[in-house]
């Protein structure tokens, strides 16, 4: 007993020891443990992690927010090193609207001959990038960065507006020890809402407390003589107090075909709800998506340019006069933006500098881009309008706020049809728009200021097709043509990639030890409306298993997919395949010369969630020629954790399907 009671004793004062969380007293403890206790596998993770926001108040100002920041990062190896870079959005409209940093430290400890060292960040090392008209990152990366290391920093945001950010209490490496600190004056009150996607919980603790300010204030009397009076007054009211404690903090898991993982992550949303007074009166600030997207239709940076059409009336008017159909007008018209302006890579919902300029400039941010092409198809007759949308970086927002919309694009309504249009990328044609903007809904806000939510999930099904057909050589290697066709999101993906041929090859012939790949040839790739297409010959030099006398042949060779991307026994966010898809491998050949066919597999049909997803396999002989069709269709792109371990069952069907050889025996 007494042996354990000087064990618990040493633990505890090792834990007290090595957990002292106050700005730069890191333990040699901490620096050398050498992989997580709860979680062998992490790169990084946090040890602590504290947010404090308050409301200051002075004379001239009244109430402003301080957003008092600390983190603590262990980091076990070199790929925990990308925590190592802190990004801070900071938004900065004008001198009387813009967050700030200030008080600013940061150090890297590192264990020296059993010593402690500390390499502080300099100012050099800081960095600020402005976005757009509205927003600039400050960016730091920490320096002398070693495995094993910990990065400690702290800093203040000073900002001007009463909304609250949402509180992050989740990310994707593990949290040990969190502290979220929110405290409000009585006066601004704030619904609250826990990300309902989210798989962890938060225990979040509300109080109240007694907070008292003074107010000094002078006034000068006299005639002859002046005299100075200063007066303090005092005034007390009540602060709202929340508080998120917790330890020990999961991090997120990356599961395959997660589409944005950020999505789930543990958050706190705070809207500004409504203000009440010393007076007791209330004035109301909940907003809604309908309200939001009316204020911004006003906006004379939205709305006001989409009034404007002498900029391009010339070119417009040359560009379709030779045409009548819609269709033919808006398929000019969007080609005509995409390949005359160009994105800055700069988002947001306003114009940065006017559509004039940008349309004389040739450059613009999202909307000058898609908000231009909303005003030329309206000037051509065709019902164009705006649909506002949060991207998948900017997450789903649970709250309305003028915050929940950074993206624009524009949509064309044709009897019971929407057509979505994004004009910043060259690869993409009409209802391709670009995957990091599918992202549930979006906005739509007509010309006489009515709005609607629109869909943004693609309907058509996008395509990849391969048709290959192959004969044995003398020695049993291999050789074949393949030619391959891919449509909408496929297509898509195979240009953003932009690959050289030599590239293409590559990728190709990593698929199979001892593939080859020659007189490769890529159609398409400028012409959007058409398919890619691709076509090569390929050659295998070991081919088919050879086990005793039999020969044991996987007939879809390198084009089928030999792992099941599903392994975890249960799923915590959906699988998300992002849009349908079809994909479709017919493969011929003739049996080698002596042989003939022991065991063939057998044709197989299955459906998943009644027709959620559907796998077809038919292999037809004749003589000693086969033809194998092998289909996998997903229909519903979204699979949610409850199908999960079905789904997961028949996925791994259609591998087991793909990879099942046919067995062959000499005559």
């Amino acid at each position: 007993m007494k042996k354990i009671a000087i064990i618990t004793i040493l633990l505890i004062s090792y834990l007290s020891h090595s957990q002292n969380f106050k700005f730069g007293k890191v333990s040699k403890e901490e620096l050398q443990q050498e992989e997580h206790p709860t979680n062998s596998d992490v790169n990084a993770a946090f040890l602590f992690k504290k947010q404090y926001i308050n409301f200051p108040f002075n004379e001239n100002d009244g109430f402003t927010q301080d957003i008092k920041v600390h983190e603590r990062v262990k980091i076990y190896d070199k790929e925990g090193f990308e925590w190592a870079t802190k990004k801070i959005q900071l938004y900065d409209e004008n001198s009387s609207k813009r967050q700030k940093v200030v008080n600013l430290k940061a150090y890297t400890y590192t264990l020296v001959n059993g010593k402690v060292k500390k390499t502080k960040l300099k100012s050099e090392s800081v960095f600020e990038k402005k976005n757009n008209q509205y927003w600039r990152t400050k960016t730091f990366t920490m320096p002398g960065l070693l495995e094993g290391c910990i990065i400690e920093y702290e800093y203040v945001i000073k900002s001007p507006f009463l909304s609250i950010d949402d509180l992050v209490l989740q990310e994707e490496i593990p949290i040990n020890k969190l502290e979220f600190d929110v405290i409000t004056p009585e006066y601004f009150n704030y619904n609250k809402l826990v990300n309902p996607k989210s798989s962890y919980i938060p225990k979040i603790q509300e109080s109240k407390r007694r907070r008292k300010e003074t107010i000094s204030s002078k006034s000068r009397s006299g005639n002859r003589t002046v005299s100075s009076t200063t007066t303090i007054s005092n005034f007390d009211f009540t602060e709202n107090v929340i508080k998120v404690y917790q330890d020990d903090i999961p991090g997120l898991t990356k599961e395959p075909y997660t589409n944005n993982i950020d999505s789930y992550k543990t958050k706190v949303a705070l809207e500004y709800a409504y203000f009440r007074g010393r007076d007791s009166k209330v004035k109301s600030y909940a907003t809604t998506w309908e309200k939001i997207a009316e204020n911004i239709n006003k906006n004379e940076n939205f709305g006001g340019e989409l009034k404007k059409n002498k900029y391009f009336k010339e070119v417009i008017d040359n560009l379709i006069s030779e045409t009548k159909s819609n269709s033919e007008k808006l398929n000019l018209i969007f080609n005509y933006v995409q390949n005359n302006i160009k994105w800055n890579d700069f988002v947001g919902v306003l114009t940065s500098k006017g559509l004039k300029s940008a349309f004389k400039d040739k450059v613009g941010n999202i909307a000058d881009i898609n908000l231009m092409l909303v005003s030329m198809l309206r000037y051509a007759g065709l019902n164009a309008n705006p649909v506002l949308v949060s991207t998948k970086s900017n997450g789903v927002p649970l709250f309305p706020t003028q915050s929940g919309f950074n993206y624009v694009i524009c949509a064309v309504e044709d009897t019971d049809n929407v057509i979505l249009l994004d004009a910043s990328n060259p690869n993409t044609k009409p209802n391709i728009i670009p995957e990091f903007v599918i992202n549930w809904k979006g906005r739509l806000i007509r010309e006489n200021g009515s709005s609607t939510w629109i869909d943004l999930n693609p309907k058509n099904i996008s395509k990849s097709m391969i048709l290959a057909n192959y004969h044995f050589n003398e020695d049993l290697s291999i050789s074949g043509k393949a030619r391959e066709v891919k449509t909408n999101y496929e297509a898509l993906s195979f240009r953003d990639d932009n690959l050289s041929s030599q590239s293409i090859i590559q990728k190709l012939e990593n698929k199979h030890l001892g593939l080859t790949i020659s007189n490769l040839e890529v159609k398409n790739t400028k012409s959007k409306s058409k398919p890619i297409l691709n076509s090569y010959e390929f050659n295998i030099e070991n081919g088919p298993e050879v086990i005793a006398d039999k020969l044991y042949l996987s007939p879809l060779l390198f084009f089928n997919q030999k792992e099941n991307p599903f392994i975890q026994d249960t799923r915590l966010y959906p699988v998300d395949f992002v849009f349908p898809r079809s994909n479709k491998i017919t493969v011929g050949f003739e049996l080698p010369e002596g042989y003939i066919a022991e065991f063939v597999p057998e044709k197989a049909m299955v459906s998943f969630n009644d027709g959620e997803a559907s796998f077809s396999y038919l292999i037809k002989q004749t003589a000693n020629n086969f033809q194998l069709i092998a289909t996998l269709d997903i229909n519903k792109t979204l699979i949610l954790p409850k199908d999960y371990e079905n789904f997961k069952s028949f996925y791994q069907l259609v591998i087991d399907k793909y990879n099942e050889k046919i067995v062959l025996k000499k005559q």
